[in-house]
């Protein structure tokens, strides 16, 4: 997690998880694999995402943003090369089939911003090299550092960061020692689109 700059119109001075906005250029990313196949599913079941907004777009602005605002990639070598800051370098290719969909969320009428944001968990053993390394960061966010569980809702979080914190809690209790992390039953979607805020569960 990183800290927002005390300027910032959106959410300053919290703490957060990387990400930001898909690209059109994300759209013709090449990936090592795509995303696995209920992610995919989960990700069309609700549609009204930004236009062009694929299941692959929006996976592979999870991996650039992540890469761009910490520093650490999610790939594999081989395949296509990648113009991405870092994936160039490392001559790797970015891996959306290591991603796990778990929460999505759209901001209410009325904020600053409004988002439609779509939350994805990896494993740490699909991020290649030092894990501690925070050197090929963009200065978007402060204070970089891995966050126990136990101790993140501590931070200065916005609201919709714990309820996902909540969920990603709740998945990891349920995952067997020394496995990968479990795809979830469902995933949480808090839907302001309308004019009534809307809860569901994609299934």
């Amino acid at each position: 997690m990183g800290m927002r700059g005390a300027q910032a119109v959106f959410m300053p001075s919290k703490y957060v998880f990387p990400g930001g906005a898909v690209d059109a250029a994300d759209a013709q990313a090449s990936l090592a694999r795509p995303l696995p196949k209920i992610c995919r599913q989960r990700l069309m079941s609700e549609p009204r995402h930004q236009p062009g907004s694929s299941p692959d777009a929006i996976a592979a602005a999870a991996l650039r943003e992540l890469a761009e605002e910490t520093g650490l990639l999610v790939g594999q070598p081989g395949g296509a090369p990648c113009p991405w800051p870092g994936y160039r370098e490392a001559r790797l290719c970015p891996d959306a089939g290591a991603l796990t969909y778990l929460f999505r969320a759209i901001t209410p009428p009325g904020r600053p911003r409004r988002f439609d944001a779509h939350f994805f968990v990896v494993d740490a053993v699909d991020i290649p090299g030092d894990l501690q390394d925070f050197s090929r960061a963009c200065d978007e966010l402060s204070h970089l550092h891995w966050v126990p569980l136990g101790q993140a809702r501590q931070l200065d979080l916005p609201f919709i960061t714990e309820v996902v914190l909540a969920e990603l809690a709740e998945l990891v209790a349920g995952a067997s020692p020394g496995h990968r992390l479990p795809c979830p039953a469902t995933v949480p979607f808090f839907d302001n689109r309308g004019p009534s805020p809307r809860f569901c569960q994609i299934r």
